[in-house]
């Protein structure tokens, strides 16, 4: 999947993260595992309403940002069903629908030590998904909120280029 994604037209900023992690899942052969104490892979869902003028975001409890849906790959090395079942989880959705089984967009942030973890990088491969923004949602204990937000107003509740990278990737 990540060599797929590099053979893309990317910027240049995620052109060099995709080709760090390539290198980085060469190099660490436990690489989906939490215990990979540099980092590790993640999976996440940049869920979009069809008509694509929505994003469902939440309100992350630990990190007090508003993101993607997302998390641990815990050894599964399918990270696009890593991505689709952290998106039920983390939303109570029940139709969540990948647009394409490809990497939507890759990012790799810091993640600060918290009680017994070390700080650590996640090594994040995003997937595109949609889903009906009416349908129930249920917030789970990860999170402080879920909300639809409108595509424009991403930026304004998370000004990060990896957020707003991928508003510009739903707007093309």
């Amino acid at each position: 999947l990540l060599r797929a994604h590099a053979a893309l037209e990317l910027d240049p900023h995620e052109a060099a993260m995709t080709a760090d992690m390539i290198a980085f899942a060469e190099a660490h052969a436990d690489c989906l595992l939490r215990s990979c104490v540099p980092g590790h892979l993640t999976g996440s869902a940049w869920i979009v309403s069809p008509d694509r003028t929505r994003t469902l975001l939440t309100h992350h409890r630990k990190l007090d940002k508003w993101l993607q849906l997302g998390g641990h790959a815990d050894g599964d090395s399918d990270l696009l069903a890593v991505a689709l079942r952290e998106a039920t989880e983390e939303s109570g959705l029940v139709a969540v629908r990948a647009v394409s089984p490809a990497i939507f967009d890759v990012d790799r942030h810091w993640i600060p030590p918290r009680k017994s973890d070390p700080g650590h990088y996640h090594y994040d491969l995003r997937f595109l998904f949609e889903a009906d923004p009416q349908a129930a949602l249920a917030i789970s204990s990860e999170s402080k909120d879920l909300a639809w937000v409108a595509i424009d107003q991403v930026t304004a509740l998370n000004p990060e280029e990896s957020m707003a990278r991928m508003v510009r990737k739903t707007l093309r």
